[in-house]
């Protein structure tokens, strides 16, 4: 398993451990994927079949990261300052495909930037009820002995990667008697899962409004005994066809470029976030189970809170209703843009600590 040049970003930004399924015809509709997964298949077995951007929607993906790209360095300083400070140059960066995989690069280029230390870094995958690609982190401390690693995230939900990590880990632990630190660095924590983050604000990353086209190109990844094998990686398709709409590179040097002008910022925003209680206690928990008692929902799966889960939803999944805190929040405007244009009800849902919520739709049979 050599490290091999996969995706569209340059490859001292990142590696991906992962096997390449380029060639297998993996992808189905939203509906028949919905059905097979509310079935008992499990979702990594396929892949949603990925959509061109509207030039709409795009317009609204680049008037976003303009408007928002400061911030974004900023969260990027203060989580990267944190890292740094506590692990230093011993540390590898693992994000997890992949929507860590951008904030995995932004955090890498933050340090390299600001303290010229280059930080290997990697991308692996980690799958709901499946846990961590376990060849993906023998294979790193393999490679890196008496480093540390340090996982991200792009953002957190109500916290099912989280739990699926500590879980990883644990047993990792007592297999191979192997301590990794299972804290996940993320931008926005709105679920209080971590205690290294940039915010616990619900704010959107605007790479969580596209998919591969702002990840390197890669999709999502797989985990189908037909194609991953024992010792294999896990596996992901590289989306050649979209090539010529790929924003990864563009997305990554309009934020890094603004490093500089937040050095100072980040680290005032470190200070504060450390004075600050950050406890991991999964508070928004709470908000997914009164709205899975509110709308009847047996499986809290099919509940998807926050903007950056939402915008998933809407994205690959099969929604029933999109809930609004707020409707004049800017981050939600291409929430409101998908769900008008797939024909799905918003409605307003002011008590809860989320931006937003995607209720996915309860398929029978």
């Amino acid at each position: 398993m050599d490290d091999v040049k996969f995706g569209s970003y340059e490859k001292e930004d990142v590696t991906f451990l992962l096997k390449d399924l380029s060639g297998i015809d993996l992808e189905g509709s939203a509906e028949i994927r919905e059905k097979q997964v509310q079935n008992g298949r499990h979702y990594s077995e396929t892949l949603p079949i990925e959509e061109k951007p509207s030039d709409e929607y795009m317009d609204l993906f680049w008037s976003l990261l303009g408007s928002s790209k400061m911030e974004v360095a900023l969260l990027t300083g203060i989580v990267a300052e944190q890292i740094y400070k506590t692990k230093g140059k011993n540390t590898v960066l693992v994000s997890l495909a992949r929507a860590g995989t951008p904030v995995g690069v932004l955090i890498k280029r933050y340090i390299e930037c600001k303290y010229g230390a280059s930080l290997p870094h990697y991308s692996i995958s980690i799958i709901r009820g499946r846990g961590v690609d376990e060849n993906a982190i023998l294979h790193i401390l393999d490679q890196h002995k008496g480093r540390e690693i340090q996982f991200i995230d792009g953002w957190t939900g109500k916290g099912a990667i989280s739990r699926e990590l500590q879980k990883s880990c644990m047993e990792i632990c007592e297999q191979y008697g192997i301590h990794l630190d299972d804290n996940i660095a993320v931008l926005a924590d709105p679920g209080h899962c971590s205690t290294l983050y940039g915010t616990r604000e619900d704010f959107l990353l605007p790479s969580a409004c596209l998919n591969s086209t702002v990840s390197g190109l890669i999709s999502r990844t797989v985990l189908n005994e037909d194609y991953i094998k024992k010792g294999d990686f896990h596996g992901a398709k590289y989306y050649k066809e979209f090539e010529d709409i790929d924003v990864s590179a563009d997305f990554v040097e309009i934020i890094s470029r603004e490093f500089p002008a937040v050095y100072s910022l980040a680290e005032k925003g470190l200070s504060r976030e450390m004075a600050e209680d950050q406890l991991a206690d999964f508070k928004g928990m709470d908000t997914v189970n009164k709205i899975a008692s509110e709308f009847a929902f047996k499986n809290i799966n099919l509940i998807k809170p926050g903007v950056g889960e939402t915008t998933r939803v809407l994205l690959r999944r099969v929604p029933w209703k999109i809930l609004i805190k707020d409707f004049n929040n800017p981050y939600i405007e291409h929430i409101q843009l998908l769900a008008k244009v797939k024909g799905v009800e918003l409605v307003h849902y002011p008590d809860m600590d989320y931006a937003c919520c995607g209720l996915i739709k309860q398929i029978k049979g």
